[in-house]
């Protein structure tokens, strides 16, 4: 199949990129670079340095005629959204609309788009399922839920299929930590070098950590799964940033030097999303541990020391 990934040369997206490689899929690379690396991907693959707002991605699609994309480009950063609203929306809805104007006019069979946990907001309950009310505390979270209803309306009007993936807290090698990084590769960077980490309150907050390689997965199950549908990526567990900070002790040996801040605003205590319904609709399921996956980010940090 010919497949065309959106922020191919990212953290998400080159692990996307290399388990399509494997099974063999035709894969090209839209990637502008501002976060990813095209020493991400593997030799070989076609990148077209471009931004998904240019008009000039249609070009793009003359050529490479995808018959699937996987839309991983986005504006992550939380903070950055809320600095700056209108240069998220730029990105995540108004490149999104570009992108599915292009998938429209080049016949695109079906778009897997990366949505995320922030759609949800505080949770009501936890695990959260996907029919839990929709109250983002961002612009991030309304941006990237804004394009999930532009896709149901393509795929009313266009007949263009789709699968969303909303994402919990993703970790695993080439995440950057001084990025769009989240708590793991900070950590993990720092602990690897016996740098100091700071803990924002009281450590008791939780998050849902789950593996990059087994979001790649899921990303391949929904080229021809889950049609119309939308489905957490998650383990369904819940970690507190204390019990992530003593599995890395685990790991490494030796005692972190843990500094403690002030609670952030707005910060969510309570994080974790219900997968039942990817593994009865995707047949998804998580298959790296947290402590395999946490010694795997190790070492993938130890190598760069």
């Amino acid at each position: 199949m010919r497949v065309l990934v959106t922020g191919g040369a990212g953290f998400i997206g080159s692990h996307i990129v290399e388990r399509l490689l494997e099974q063999g899929h035709d894969v090209s690379v839209i990637d502008n670079l501002s976060t990813g690396r095209e020493e991400n991907l593997p030799r070989g693959v076609r990148l077209y340095r471009i931004d998904v707002t240019s008009p000039d991605i249609g070009e793009v699609f003359a050529k490479e005629k995808p018959e699937c994309v996987v839309h991983q480009a986005a504006q992550v950063d939380v903070r950055k959204s809320v600095a700056d609203p209108a240069l998220d929306a730029s990105v995540n809805v108004l490149g999104s609309i570009n992108l599915l104007e292009h998938c429209r006019r080049a016949g695109v069979r079906k778009v897997v788009y990366a949505s995320t946990a922030a759609v949800y907001g505080n949770p009501r309950t936890v695990p959260v399922p996907e029919d839990h009310p929709i109250q983002p505390a961002s612009g991030y979270g309304i941006s990237k839920y804004t394009v999930e209803q532009y896709l149901e309306v393509y795929r009313q009007l266009y007949q263009l299929d789709y699968t969303i993936l909303r994402y919990a807290n993703v970790y695993g090698p080439r995440q950057d930590p001084f990025g769009e990084g989240g708590v793991v590769a900070i950590f993990a960077h720092r602990i690897a070098r016996r740098q100091p980490v700071t803990v924002f309150g009281d450590g008791q907050q939780t998050r849902d950590f789950v593996y990059a390689g087994d979001v790649a997965e899921a990303n391949l199950l929904a080229l021809d799964g889950g049609s119309g549908g939308v489905f957490n990526i998650s383990t369904g567990a819940e970690v507190s940033v204390s019990r992530l900070i003593a599995l890395f002790e685990g790991l490494t040996g030796h005692k972190a030097e843990v500094r403690h801040a002030p609670e952030r605003p707005g910060e969510i205590q309570r994080s974790a999303l219900d997968n039942r319904r990817a593994r009865e609709v995707l047949g998804w399921s998580p298959r790296v541990s947290l402590d395999a996956g946490l010694e795997k980010l190790l070492a993938y940090e130890m190598s760069r020391l």
